[in-house]
Formats: C-alpha cells, sequence, structure tokens
C-alpha cells in the first residue's frame, strides 16, 4: 500500500503490463480510477476479457472510473459551443488544460481539473467496501504532447501521490515511453524525475540484437530500497519474456526454451 510504480518502455512495448495491472486490481476488488490517454475503452476491454474481467461490468458496478482521453480530446478541442451553454455550474473538463494551451493568452496551463477529477473519483463514500484505491495512467507522456509543460506533469504527479498514496494508501501505477537517443528532452526529463520518486521500477526493453520471435524483449525490475528508512542499494533482477494469447512467459537471460 502506498506506492508508486513506474512502467517504463524503451524500443518495445510495454503496455502489457498495464493490463495485468488493470486486472489484477479489478480482480483483488480495489477501486480503480483508470486515466486512459493511448487507447479507447473498446481495445482496453477486449484485452481484459481475454484475461478473464469484464470492464463494462466493473464500470456499472462502480469499481472502475474510466477517462477515454482520446475522445475527451477531441470534445475539449472542438466542443466550445457546447460547453460555454449553462455549464457554469458544472465541473470544468479533466483536459481543460488543452483549450488553455490552444489559446493565445500566454495563459499558463496546469492540471488541476485533472487532478479534481482523479480525487473525486477515488474518494471514501460511504458504505463502499473497496479493498484499496488504485490510479492507473497510460500513458503519461501524452500530456506533454498535448500542451502540458513537464513541470505541470510533475506537479499533477506529486499531489496525486499526496492524495492517493499518503492519504488513501493506495496505489499509483504510470506508463511512460523513453527513447535514450531521443532529441525529446522534455520527455527525458520527465522520465528521469519519475525515476528518483518512485518505489518500484518495470523497465521493458527490446532486445538490443534486434527482433527474435521467441525473446520479445528484456523486463529491469528495479526496487527502490535506498528510498526506505535505513535502506541500502537499490536492487535489480533482470528477465526475458515471451508474450503470448493470454499470459507472459518470463526466464533468465538466454533461457528461453527456443534457444536451449
Amino acid at each position: 500500500q502506498g506506492k508508486f510504480t513506474l512502467l517504463r518502455d524503451t524500443r518495445t512495448d510495454g503496455s502489457f503490463l498495464v493490463h495485468h495491472f488493470l486486472s489484477f486490481y479489478l480482480r483483488a476488488g480495489c477501486k480503480v480510477c483508470f486515466v486512459a490517454l493511448l487507447q479507447s475503452f473498446s481495445h482496453y476491454n477486449i484485452v481484459a476479457q481475454k484475461l478473464g474481467v469484464n470492464l463494462t461490468a466493473a464500470k456499472e458496478r462502480g469499481q472502475l472510473v474510466f477517462l477515454e482521453g482520446l475522445g475527451s480530446c477531441l470534445d475539449v478541442v472542438f466542443g466550445e459551443e457546447e460547453l460555454e451553454e449553462g455549464q457554469e455550474a458544472k465541473e470544468p473538463h479533466p483536459l481543460q488544460f488543452i483549450r488553455t494551451s490552444f489559446s493565445s493568452s500566454g495563459t499558463v496551463s496546469d492540471l488541476r481539473a485533472l487532478f479534481n477529477f482523479v480525487r473525486t473519483a477515488l474518494a471514501p463514500v460511504d458504505g463502499d467496501a473497496w479493498q484499496g484505491r488504485v490510479l492507473l495512467l497510460d500513458e503519461l507522456g501524452v500530456l506533454l504532447s498535448l500542451g502540458a509543460a513537464p513541470v505541470a506533469v510533475l506537479d499533477f504527479v506529486h499531489y496525486c501521490r499526496v492524495a492517493v498514496c499518503s492519504r488513501l494508501k493506495g496505489n499509483i501505477v504510470v506508463l511512460t515511453h523513453s527513447d535514450e537517443d531521443s532529441e525529446d528532452e522534455e520527455n527525458e526529463l520527465l522520465v528521469t524525475s519519475l525515476c528518483h520518486h518512485s518505489d518500484l521500477i518495470l523497465w521493458a526493453e527490446g532486445l538490443a540484437t534486434g527482433f527474435c520471435k521467441d525473446v520479445h524483449g528484456q523486463l529491469k525490475i528495479i526496487r527502490r530500497t535506498s528510498l526506505q528508512p535505513g535502506g541500502e542499494q537499490d536492487t535489480l533482477q533482470l528477465y526475458q519474456y515471451k508474450i503470448q494469447e493470454r499470459n507472459v512467459t518470463f526466464f533468465a537471460r538466454g533461457m528461453s526454451a527456443a534457444v536451449l
């Protein structure tokens, strides 16, 4: 409880980790707020069904609060007239910062509305019996592409950690893409900062030797024991993996059945 987990991928797609944590926490009886900026709800639902979880049913019973960023972005950018009429009393859209970033007024955009959405979604309600609270975000770098500044994104993560991890004793799982050879300095600054504040880092990497049909990549598991009082050096475990239809197989480097 109260942990921040960073999912990082380089030269590969680490979304299989997002699907794992989503199905894992729903099966565990936790209430999940899923901020999905990369794919549609139907995409996540199809994969979840293969893993034995029904996201539609989870939404109907109030266990899953889902924000679909793909459709919401279009609503914010092109839905000005609809948003302006008679909606003064309503809460601003979670992605309202997009309109501010596109304006020419020079106003600095922040992610306060998105944070309020997360806080409201995971706020305790009398009578609920959820085993814990979880914020799942896929993928954080998209906020930069939508116009948010790296400082604003880091502020958003900080406030979420205080609200979810510290006060609610819940968990946060965030996916972000990185490329060590990339010229995107803002994204690399974001990823580096998140690594320093994470309790656990799951880093999926593509093979340095290139594509292999029997070994899809390697996963670094970095446990940040140095962040704990009296903690020693961080521990590192390294595995290779192969993604299958309904699960993922892990093995030590060079120990794939196909190789042996």
